[in-house]
């Protein structure tokens, strides 16, 4: 495979912190379903590392525009900064319903879904890790898109439960919503892998 060898390293780096600051995120809401306690002190925490999320994604998306030799396609770089940003997001969304809807009692399926980011995440560290190099990356991209299938699966299943055991339409609402805020970070992060297997593909 061709390797990218850009003038400037600088965006490799960049992506590397994005795809480290994404794991933390993910972790952080993992451990939460893990240990449901402490709530809003633990979104807190989630709010913070999104926060950082932004901040790494507006310092790419400047230095995007003050390059003028890119290590591949502009547009590429664009839409693989958004999309990691995007995850985070999610992530972030799913947390602030937890303290916006006072839900005090998730479903199984949300602690699953929270997992398979998680995992996402590592497999999307893995695969910006290696762009430099352009090999081996379509291996991770492969595995997410495979978590993400499954965590159409869980999502469903978990919706469907939902509908047969939660009485309160207002709880049901919620918590319908939580779930579907944790599936399209699964999305997102399909996305990334999208571009990341576009990346690929324009550069061997």
């Amino acid at each position: 495979m061709v390797s990218l060898i850009p003038k400037d390293n600088t965006f490799f780096q960049m992506f590397t912190a994005m795809a480290e600051n994404l794991i933390a995120g993910a972790q952080a809401i993992a451990d939460l379903f893990a240990d449901y306690r402490d709530v809003e002190a633990k979104i807190e925490a989630v709010q913070r590392i999104e926060r950082e999320g932004d901040e790494l994604t507006h310092a790419i998306l400047t230095k995007l525009n003050q390059t003028f030799i890119t290590p591949f396609d502009r547009e590429d770089i664009h839409q693989l900064a958004s999309s990691l940003d995007d995850v985070l997001d999610f992530v972030n969304a799913a947390g602030s319903r937890l303290v916006l809807y006072r839900i005090t009692n998730p479903p199984p399926a949300a602690a699953e879904l929270a997992k398979i980011i998680l995992l996402q995440t590592y497999e999307l560290h893995k695969a910006v890790s290696l762009l430099r190099k352009n090999s081996n990356i379509l291996a991770h991209c492969v595995e997410i898109n495979r978590l993400e299938n499954e965590a159409d699966q869980i999502s469903q299943q978990g919706i469907a439960k939902l509908f047969d055991c939660e009485k309160d339409p207002i709880n049901l609402i919620k918590t319908k919503e939580l779930l579907e805020f944790l599936e399209r970070a699964t999305d997102k992060a399909e996305d990334a892998a999208n571009v990341l297997e576009t990346v690929v593909l324009k550069n061997t």
